[in-house]
């Protein structure tokens, strides 16, 4: 609890996973010396590592950037900081494709590989078109290390209110701006959910997870990377739609999770699942659900009350801030 009597539930570190030696992989050599001996504090809340043809080497960390300096320091000052090369992405991009661009080229042109660890790598360039498809980037100009750390036990304290006493999930929805912890707080849901919590009264769910973008699993090779629960199914880097569909005639889930949905597809999606007794957990881009509610593919599902728990997230005063969960019939604050 902050001094504005929000929760911030990015807090809890005694259980993160700090990927140190999962980056530094990633990188060549002398990027990784520059980077390795940044200080503990700055690891346990760097969210991104951008690098820039031509432009400074920046980690992202508790929402601003931070130059990292040619001799290995940190700081504000631009003319210090080291300024990536074109030949520290070729080499950064051959460590995160393994030498093998082409097994990769199906996650390449969706714009991001995932790495081991569920790292997300971000990737930007000179796109080559096969018609109106794309096939490829090439010329790369941009990566972006996008760093994945499971918080687990974040989702403890409030499952109460998307469960009911009966063991009865209540549809849910996560209202965040980007880059807020909404991910997170969804991953260590779907792994309570699928879990179960005795001393929360509910048994474990069958959830079906629909990634996308691979960031609620971090799926490497298969295997996810984060704990999401052993009761968990995954559709990984699956269209939000046509997973849900696959979803529900393939794997019988009580609950299926995923993330930013927008798209008129993602709502009917959601419609069929509700439709088929389905229960559904997502999240969704917005600074308010009064801004969320106005958009057009949004409206009707808002105004239908299909969620019966809204989870609105900030980063103020700081990111990770519950500002409240609301009744999503009433709209009446819980917390």
């Amino acid at each position: 609890m902050d001094g504005s009597g929000n929760i911030n539930f990015l807090k809890k570190t005694s259980s993160d996973h700090l990927p140190r030696k999962e980056i530094l992989d990633a990188l060549p050599l002398h990027l990784r010396e520059l980077i390795q001996g940044l200080p503990s504090s700055l690891w346990n809340s760097m969210e991104e590592i951008r690098l820039r043809t031509n432009q400074p080497l920046l980690i992202h960390s508790l929402n601003k950037d931070i130059f990292v300096y040619s001799n290995g320091g940190i700081g504000s000052e631009i003319s210090k900081a080291y300024v990536v090369t074109k030949l520290d992405l070729e080499k950064t991009f051959q460590l995160v494709t393994d030498y093998s661009v082409y097994a990769l080229e199906e996650d390449i042109k969706k714009g991001f590989i995932t790495i081991r660890g569920g790292h997300r790598v971000g990737i930007s360039g000179r796109t080559v078109m096969n018609g109106s498809a794309i096939k490829t980037i090439k010329d790369i100009s941009g990566l972006n290390i996008r760093i994945s750390r499971q918080k687990i036990g974040i989702s403890d304290a409030y499952m109460e209110h998307i469960v009911a006493s009966n063991n009865i999930f209540r549809n849910t929805l996560i209202v965040s701006p980007p880059q807020c912890g909404k991910t997170t707080l969804l991953r260590d849901m779907v792994r309570n959910l699928s879990n179960g919590m005795i001393k929360r009264g509910f048994q474990g769910f069958k959830v079906g997870v629909v990634d996308e973008r691979s960031e609620i699993c971090g799926t490497y090779q298969g295997i996810p990377q984060n704990d999401i629960g052993i009761r968990t199914d995954i559709l990984d880097a699956c269209p939000k739609a046509e997973g849900i569909m696959m979803l529900i005639r393939s794997m019988s889930p009580q609950i299926i999770a995923t993330d930013e949905i927008g798209k008129l597809d993602d709502v009917l999606a959601i419609e069929e699942a509700l439709n088929a007794g389905v229960k559904v957990l997502t999240t969704v881009h917005g600074h308010s659900l009064d801004e969320v509610s106005k958009r057009p593919n949004l409206r009707k599902m808002m105004e239908e009350n299909i969620f019966e728990r809204i989870i609105i997230l900030s980063n103020q005063p700081r990111v990770g801030t519950i500002q409240s969960i609301l009744d999503g019939k009433t709209k009446v604050p819980l917390l």
